[in-house]
């Protein structure tokens, strides 16, 4: 039996990683983790030019972002050669994933109706950033059942080059995901968040 060591490269920002047959075993290994960026100002202008002037700046899209979710893929595959073919033994998946966030510094120094806007706002920017993360773990399983699920080849070459094709066709559509979703939040937002700072409004006036 020949095992072949071979390490999983970082694809993009978001996706996943793989597993076997052939008495194949997995370890899929995720992490999350917060980062923050300062804004400052105390007026509804003065956060939107320092979002626009310090938020993160994407790859993607070459501009800043109020928000931004970084994602790396890695991991060790093993080829094993049994019986005249080559499958893949052992798989150690990883997924990191950082989420980049605002914090205002002047909070506590405004108006309510400004600091609300901000909660409003805030917590929408968590929750997708989140969502990019939720969608990179998805696909991470889902490359992972891919891979186990593959036949062994005539030869540990034409093992990997399958391996590669399926671990570039599953971050292809992992990227199609993240981009849809995006485009959809983008689309939704005026009335997404005019529904949450309504929402918003009536739990605080209730509360009182």
């Amino acid at each position: 039996m020949k095992n072949l060591s071979r390490m999983l490269c970082a694809l993009i920002a978001s996706a996943t990683l793989v597993t076997s047959t052939l008495d194949a075993s997995a370890e899929t290994v995720m992490s999350k983790s917060f980062s923050y960026f300062t804004v400052g100002g105390r007026t509804a202008e003065d956060l939107d030019r320092e979002l626009s002037r310090r938020g993160p700046m994407t790859k993607n899209t070459g501009a800043r972002h109020p928000g931004a979710t970084e994602i790396k893929f890695g991991g060790e595959l093993t080829y094993v050669e049994k019986n005249g073919r080559c499958g893949v033994g052992t798989v150690k998946v990883t997924l990191h994933t950082k989420i980049l966030l605002p914090r205002w510094t002047n909070r506590r120094r405004t108006s309510a109706e400004l600091a609300l806007i901000w909660d409003t706002l805030s917590a929408d920017i968590k929750r997708h950033e989140e969502r990019h993360a939720e969608i990179a773990r998805t696909y991470a399983r889902t490359l992972e059942k891919r891979l186990q699920s593959l036949r062994p080849q005539s030869d540990c070459e034409a093992m990997q080059a399958l391996v590669t094709e399926t671990t570039q066709e599953v971050m292809a559509a992992h990227d199609k995901d993240q981009l849809r979703f995006d485009m959809v939040e983008s689309k939704n937002f005026d009335a997404r968040m005019t529904r949450l700072l309504k929402h918003r409004i009536e739990r605080t006036t209730s509360g009182r």
